[in-house]
């Protein structure tokens, strides 16, 4: 919890509107009662301005947000208070007379629960903190706290930490994360500790049946996470995950652990822990309140790996308590006014970490008042840290200090947890990474973007514009329960693939964003070749790494899963590809006024809906095409269809009659077969055919069957020159030129 060094005096802070109060108690001293009507306006004025100066944001906060967290930490520094019932009772019914709503106690640090914990016992770790009648503490604090109507939620305060002499760390040395140097310990306000690894599967295991433990032995009010749910940013080159990062990149570790990517990569794999952390909190208890209370955003990210405005923004946070533990005003008000502050503020409540005081370092009820004040000025709740140095351990008499909290919070704010639901994340727009290849190690090309698929490990999956729907192998699945159907769908790829298998329902995620509800998915388990295209690639024998269709043309289940993400999220989404490069391509999720600058736009055809598949449904190929292929004798005229196929490597061009090539051959286009590809003011695509790395390779083949005259599918090279928008509610899709080399 404490983590922050106190160096700087307490200084003043008086603000412009007291500055204006103070002006108007003297003006109404010397008024003349005849202008006491326009002194009332005057006043009235005022109180408006106030109001709207300091509190900009709470009228337009939902209900739930309007709660005022009035905290206190109940810290292992409280061991005389916690272990004595009639201490407990005390201190819950004078917290609430002074008008509290809530109570953080500990339950867990050191390497041990302050509860008997079956998931410890299991481990052999002994259970030593009993009261003083043999009563189990955190229970007592529970039903004291609540018979006084505060909320009791556990604070979770070690997190990944745990002290190196630990019976849980001496067990399990293959759970701890280390340093470059091979250090497995770092200083902290606790002492010397080590770091459970936050990577390990089996540590993400341990926590979490912890939570879930405590949830359900207990049923609390909530739960909290603090500054030590992370990493300090020097850890992270142990074995395990030296080797998980290199299999994902290709590349170890760098050796500077405050790596841009490094930090990124092992602060979204916390994410991604505390996103699943969150799901099983919210199905033991749907109204339970998930707090985090971390040091201050940037000092957070960058030093301990805790990304917490992404966890706010996700929504797996209901309650937000970040810990500014100054002496000097100026500093603490700068802390409490930072964007992603007023940010958290506009979707949950909002409380700031104070300082009441440590036995050898007093902190006056003046800088506790003065605190605050400025908190509830811009309508922030507050937490102290500790219990006992609220009034006991403290400078001042414990009547004088209770008297100034009683004048601080004058009156009672109970908090209603029955009005807390799931939120869903608050993202306008959220760009993922696409990948050149399924995994490091393998040669295959294309865009793959990474996601996982009924709780199984994140895998990197063909992003495909040519078709729709999620198909994957079994294997991919995890062990999140599925929804069976019993139906064995057939689907039919471009290079004559045929894909067979069951149907059926499964939650998926995107990097970190989950969908809202579980999505049709095809597990395939057989792969053949047709009769005309007998060499697709179900025949080279490349394991499949799934495909993922994001195109809105559904013609039957399963649909692009794009459709159920929450929110502006679900509304569209943009393709910057780069094949030449394995970091500059992404796919930006959520359509915005700014993300859609510079995209000229084509119009789809708007088809019939279709049974399972809610929202409109699009033609997407792209009609008034022309082409112009050079040595052909016969132009072809601009009535082409033309799809943009990720999935594709080759481009190719399928023409229904001879006559329309005139004394060109079918086959592979060679370099003197200038191509160029064209729409009318919205985009202009010329390239010579050859074979750069496969990208640049053209067929034109003559299939009489074809629906269209002629049908160009473009193949990935197309977004080495393009970005690509697909926007499925005004059924459009856009073209922004990018790069012009080939």
């Amino acid at each position: 919890m404490i983590s922050m060094v106190w160096k700087k005096s307490i200084g003043s802070n008086i603000s412009f509107v007291k500055k204006a109060f103070n002006w108007m108690r003297l003006f109404v001293t010397n008024i003349k009662k005849r202008l006491l009507p326009l002194l009332f306006l005057l006043s009235f004025t005022a109180v408006l301005l106030f109001q709207s100066f300091s509190l900009p944001s709470i009228a337009q906060l939902p209900p739930q947000n309007r709660q005022e967290i009035r905290g206190v930490w109940l810290s292992s520094n409280d061991l005389n208070v916690f272990r004595s019932g009639a201490k407990v009772q005390s201190a819950m019914l004078k917290l609430q007379e002074l008008n509290f709503n809530t109570v953080y106690p500990v339950v867990w640090n050191d390497g041990y629960t302050k509860y008997p914990s079956a998931v410890l016992q299991k481990k052999g770790i002994p259970f030593f903190f009993r009261g003083a009648e043999g009563q189990d503490v955190f229970a007592d604090i529970i039903a004291q706290a609540r018979s006084q109507g505060l909320l009791a939620i556990p604070w979770f305060e070690f997190g990944f930490m745990v002290p190196l002499t630990s019976e849980l760390a001496s067990a399990h040395p293959n759970w701890l994360t280390q340093k470059r140097d091979g250090t497995q310990t770092s200083i902290s306000a606790a002492g010397e500790v080590a770091w459970l690894n936050p990577f390990h599967p089996e540590v993400q295991s341990f926590i979490t049946e912890l939570i879930t433990e405590i949830m359900t032995k207990y049923n609390p009010d909530g739960i909290q996470f603090d500054d030590h749910m992370s990493l300090p940013v020097d850890f992270g080159y142990d074995k395990y995950t030296i080797n998980l990062y290199t299999q994902e990149t290709g590349n170890p570790p760098p050796s500077n652990p405050q790596a841009q990517a490094w930090i990124k990569w092992r602060a979204d794999k916390i994410t991604a822990f505390m996103v699943d952390l969150y799901q099983s909190v919210k199905a033991i208890k749907p109204n339970a309140i998930v707090s985090v209370s971390p040091n201050y955003y940037d000092f957070a990210y960058k030093f301990h790996l805790q990304d917490w405005l992404n966890w706010v923004r996700l929504g797996i946070v209901d309650e937000l308590v970040m810990q500014v533990y100054r002496d000097d005003l100026n500093s603490f008000s700068s802390k409490i006014t930072r964007p992603e502050v007023l940010e958290s503020q506009q979707s949950i409540p909002v409380g700031i970490g104070i300082m009441a005081g440590l036995r050898g370092r007093l902190v006056t009820i003046a800088q506790v008042q003065s605190q605050v004040q400025a908190a509830q000025q811009r309508g922030l709740g507050v937490a102290f840290f500790y219990y006992e140095s609220l009034w006991d351990i403290a400078p001042e008499p414990a009547p004088q200090r209770q008297s100034v909290y009683a004048a601080l919070f004058p009156t009672s704010r109970r908090r209603d947890v029955s009005q807390i639901t799931p939120r869903q994340p608050t993202f306008r727009t959220v760009s993922l990474p696409l990948f050149t290849r399924p995994s490091a190690l393998t040669r295959a090309r294309g865009y793959f973007l990474e996601l996982s698929s009924a709780g199984g490990a994140p895998r990197r999956i063909l992003l495909d514009t040519g078709s729709s729907g999620l198909r994957v192998p079994r294997e991919f699945l995890g062990n999140t329960p599925i929804r069976r159907t019993g139906q064995t769908i057939r689907e039919t790829l471009s290079d004559g693939t045929i894909l067979e298998g069951e149907l059926v329902y499964a939650p998926i995620r995107f990097g970190l964003i989950p969908t809202t509800e579980p999505v049709p998915i095809q597990i395939v388990t057989s792969r053949q070749c047709t009769a005309q295209r007998p060499n697709c690639s179900a025949k080279s024998g490349t394991p499949f790494s799934g495909i993922i269709g994001v195109n809105y043309f559904e013609k039957s289940l399963p649909y692009n899963p794009l459709r159920k993400l929450p929110g502006n999220l679900s509304n569209g989404f943009i393709i910057t590809g780069n094949s030449n490069s394995n970091s500059n391509s992404n796919l930006t999720l959520g359509l915005t006024s700014e993300n859609q600058a510079g995209f000229k736009m084509a119009a789809w055809t708007k088809q019939p809906a279709i049974n399972g598949v809610e929202g409109d449904r699009w033609d997407s190929r792209l009609g008034g095409v022309c082409v112009t292929i050079a040595l052909n004798a016969t132009k072809i005229p601009c009535n082409a269809r033309m799809i943009v196929d990720t999935a594709t490597i080759n481009g190719s061009i399928e023409v229904k009659s001879a006559a329309t090539i005139g004394k060109l051959k079918a086959g592979v286009l060679g370099t003197a077969n200038t191509l160029r590809l064209a729409i009318n003011s919205v985009f202009d695509y010329s390239l010579t055919p050859g074979n750069r790395d496969g990208f640049n390779r053209w067929s034109l083949s003559i299939s009489p069957q074809l629906q269209f005259p002629v049908f160009v599918n473009t193949g990935i090279g197309f977004l080495d020159r393009f970005d690509l928008l697909f926007d499925p509610v005004n059924g459009r899709q856009g073209f922004r030129p990018r790069s012009q080399s080939t």
